[in-house]
């Protein structure tokens, strides 16, 4: 590759840093907001840096009903939902997808009967998981979200998983087979490791999908079950917004998605580009 010349680094380098500041604003400006007091974040011309940096806006968000607005409720509710979701749709996905992969299951319908499932709209199932989920007395339960995420959350994994699978090599698994493996060997102890960084870009965008989900969070939840998705747009009223709680809230809703992203960004980096250089 030709070198870049000095005016060309400079050139890359001013646009990367803006770049950069639009992109990080909106999150640096919730996160000072969420300091502010209301007259601050009320105030014109708008207050930058606030004052004291108060936590008072937090401590209203997190706290419980009535003192508060639910949100470590929500909190703990979007984790146990979010991180269920991710383990079933990585069980029950990178077993479909080695099947798809190796034993060619179904063969090609089967494979775009599970791709055409991603493409129907989540809404147009909405009424009738609702309807199942009110039978079956799973309604405001963490269950009738893990259910409704994990099924659209399948196709996703399944796909991902099986280009993985299909850029792995077949005949270490076969050796594996020759020396005493089982099938269900030979996918533990020899597949999984090696797509180790696939299935740690898979589960985190899985994650990532069920956290921030929001339409069955809104219909399949009430009181006894609310994610922090639910939470924020219920801080917005008809004759008040709380706009320091709101951004409280949504601070500490990026949280989990930075920190995942940061301890696995070794990972993530060689499981999205695995496949995409080939000797």
């Amino acid at each position: 590759m030709r070198r870049m010349s000095p005016l060309q680094k400079l050139v890359s380098a001013v646009i990367l840093v803006i770049a950069l500041i639009l992109f990080l604003f909106p999150v640096v400006w919730m996160f000072l907001t969420s300091f502010k007091t209301e007259a601050e974040y009320f105030s014109y011309p708008p207050v930058f840096i606030p004052r004291d940096f108060s936590p008072r806006n937090y401590l209203n968000a997190m706290m419980l009903p009535p003192d508060g607005r639910g949100g470590l409720q929500g909190l703990r509710d979007s984790l146990i939902v979010a991180l269920s979701t991710t383990i079933v749709s990585m069980l029950i996905g990178s077993l479909a997808a080695y099947s798809l992969s190796r034993f060619k299951t179904g063969g090609e319908n089967l494979s775009f009967w599970i791709l055409s499932t991603r493409m129907f709209p989540p809404v147009a199932a909405a009424l009738p998981l609702f309807l199942i989920f009110k039978e079956l007395r799973l309604l405001d339960t963490h269950w009738a979200l893990i259910i409704a995420n994990t099924v659209f959350n399948l196709p996703f994994v399944i796909w991902m998983l099986k280009g993985f699978f299909d850029d792995l090599s077949p005949e270490m698994e076969e050796a594996a087979l020759i020396d005493g493996c089982t099938h269900w060997d030979a996918f533990i102890r020899v597949a999984l490791p090696l797509i180790t960084p696939g299935l740690v870009a898979t589960a985190l965008f899985s994650f990532i999908f069920a956290w921030n989900e929001f339409m069955f969070a809104l219909l399949l939840t009430r009181r006894s079950v609310r994610t922090l998705t639910v939470i924020v747009p219920s801080l917005v009223g008809g004759h008040e917004i709380l706009w320091g709680e709101i951004a409280a809230i949504g601070t500490i809703a990026i949280i989990p998605g930075i920190v995942l992203s940061v301890l696995f960004q070794r990972f993530l980096v060689r499981g999205l580009t695995m496949g995409a250089v080939k000797g």
